[in-house]
């Protein structure tokens, strides 16, 4: 039976989107395995490379590269479901098509750095090799360009970056130098140089030299493994005994004022219980994000008595999520905060959140904690307390706590790498930067989903990008500690009540990347694509 036009055509879209719904399992285990995500995410992007920068047109490449984003984002963010409908009480037909209307915007980064690539550098069966390393070059400097854009446009949303896919794989090593974004630049660039492996039949006896473009590319992934086996930090003090506290309060009954006492209580016995045999009492307790649900001035100054007397009876320094409220200016001012306080805390500074060690969220959640404008009519469709927050500073100092100088972020602030390298720096009065990252989260609204494993992803990289370590306190999970070389060190288990005790070797020095961000990558990709556009042009007038 003879293949119609048309059919070839669904076939080949349905291809596509299943290759972008494959993509989207390459950002965390489970269900594929850790060792299979950077080749498996290496292999769909090539036939992303392969359909977009051999279409017909500029159009085709740009319809195509959508459909293989609008798939990858679909299934990879799907746990915004839960969120908007499970505890958003948003409907669900609204709450599917809101996630399907994040994900065709998304989409429009792919598909207009194809459109653009073909446009402007152009492939074919059988192109001389100097075409083919342009062509090539263009497409994976589009897409990691876009992939930047991504991050920063409308205060910018990160997750998926194809970098995030690269953690465990020799492209990881370029981290320290270049972060996620010359990781996304490196590992489109792979993809697109094996797509341009393949010719058709007639054309199989073309040379070795069409490989060229593929030898470069991976030449430059395994250099990262070298880079990986350097050491950009050194030790910084005396580690630093730690206890995590993962209190795994469901979302619904985290914001229920009949359950307040409950959820502290446990909070509270899980951070006094004794340590285990052999293990060091904690010269720090973090708890997550939000651990108290209400601002701070309205709880029971009794209640923060009982904190306060549990630090000095531990002889610790307790660190919790609280929302706060104070006046600024005459001005009412409420933060995603994090407090720090000791035995020598006064009870007053703790009510009125006025304690020395404090940071306040920076980068803030559209729609979840803050309101862009002209949206207001959305929110007020949520059930989503603590929603309209303002702004911390952009260098805060670091908490000091037994010769370490720790850094704060909070849920989603640290898929923001930029938004970390102030705290690294030395302080404006020369006080030491950040030896330890601590990112705290409340990852409840989410479930039991990928969510959960994509953000640690997310945090193994930071800690690569910084050569710091990084320890992640979360409601629900996963509560980890990763060490300055993005390994898990330790973890609990997701949707478990529990504490997680580590030891933690706070580190000094910083990494190329701490000292110029994104600075180095962006340069990168803007020669790529200087280099890819003039030997394009060069080439079709020859």
């Amino acid at each position: 039976m003879t293949k119609t036009p048309r059919s070839r055509n669904l076939r080949g879209a349905a291809g596509l989107a299943l290759a972008g719904a494959v993509h989207a399992l390459t950002f965390s285990p489970g269900p594929l395995p850790d060792w299979a995500l950077a080749v498996t995410q290496v292999l769909m992007l090539a036939i992303a490379a392969r359909v977009t920068l051999y279409a017909p047109s500029a159009k085709q490449a740009w319809l195509r590269g959508w459909l293989f984003g609008f798939a990858s984002y679909a299934l990879g963010l799907y746990w915004i479901f839960i969120s908007l409908h499970r505890y958003g009480d948003l409907a669900a037909p609204l709450a599917v098509a809101a996630v399907l209307a994040l994900s065709a915007f998304l989409a429009l980064f792919p598909a207009t750095a194809s459109a653009l690539a073909r446009r402007y550098a152009p492939l074919e069966p059988g192109s001389p090799p100097a075409r083919i390393l342009s062509g090539t070059l263009a497409w994976a400097a589009m897409w990691a360009a876009f992939e930047w854009l991504r991050a920063v446009l409308l205060t910018g949303f990160p997750w998926l970056n194809i970098g995030y896919a690269q953690v465990d794989s020799p492209i990881a090593g370029w981290a320290p130098l270049l972060g996620v974004h010359g990781m996304a630049f490196l590992a489109a660039f792979v993809a697109a140089a094996l797509a341009s492996l393949w010719q058709p039949s007639r054309r199989a006896g073309t040379g070795s030299r069409h490989a060229l473009a593929a030898g470069i590319a991976l030449a430059l992934a395994a250099a990262g493994w070298p880079l990986s086996r350097i050491d950009w930090s050194t030790p910084s003090g005396d580690p630093l005994n730690v206890r995590l506290v993962q209190g795994n309060i469901g979302q619904s009954q985290k914001f229920d004022p009949a359950l307040l006492d409950q959820s502290l209580v446990r909070h509270l016995d899980l951070a006094a219980m004794p340590p285990a045999p052999g293990v060091p009492a904690p010269q720090l307790i973090i708890l997550p994000e939000t651990v108290l649900p209400i601002f701070q001035d309205q709880l029971d100054p009794r209640a923060w008595a009982v904190w306060r007397d549990l630090a000095a009876q531990r002889n610790t320094t307790i660190a919790m999520g609280v929302p706060l409220h104070d006046r600024v200016d005459g001005r009412d001012r409420y933060t995603n905060s994090v407090m720090g306080f000791d035995g020598n805390t006064p009870v007053e500074q703790l009510v009125a959140g006025a304690t020395a060690m404090r940071y306040d969220k920076r980068h803030l959640v559209p729609w979840g904690e803050y309101v862009p404008p002209g949206f207001h009519w959305f929110v007020d469709m949520l059930n989503i307390p603590l929603g309209d927050f303002d702004r911390g500073a952009v260098r805060q100092t670091p908490f000091a706590v037994g010769g370490q100088h720790i850094a704060f972020n909070i849920c989603y602030e640290d898929l923001f790498g930029p938004d970390l390298l102030p705290a690294l720096q030395p302080g404006p009065n020369g006080e030491p930067g950040a030896t330890i990252l601590v990112n705290v989260s409340n990852l409840g609204w989410f479930g039991d989903s990928w969510a959960l494993r994509q953000h640690l992803q997310i945090g193994r990289l930071r800690t690569m990008e910084t050569a710091r370590p990084m320890l992640t306190a979360t409601n629900t999970g996963i509560t980890a500690a990763i060490d300055a070389k993005g390994h898990v060190a330790a973890q609990l288990a997701p949707l478990q009540a529990g504490v997680l005790p580590v030891v933690v070797q706070g580190m000094t020095g910083l990494t190329p990347y701490a000292r110029f961000g994104d600075k180095t990558a962006l340069a990168l990709i803007g020669l790529a694509l200087i280099a890819a556009f003039g030997s394009g042009r060069k080439t079709r007038r020859a």
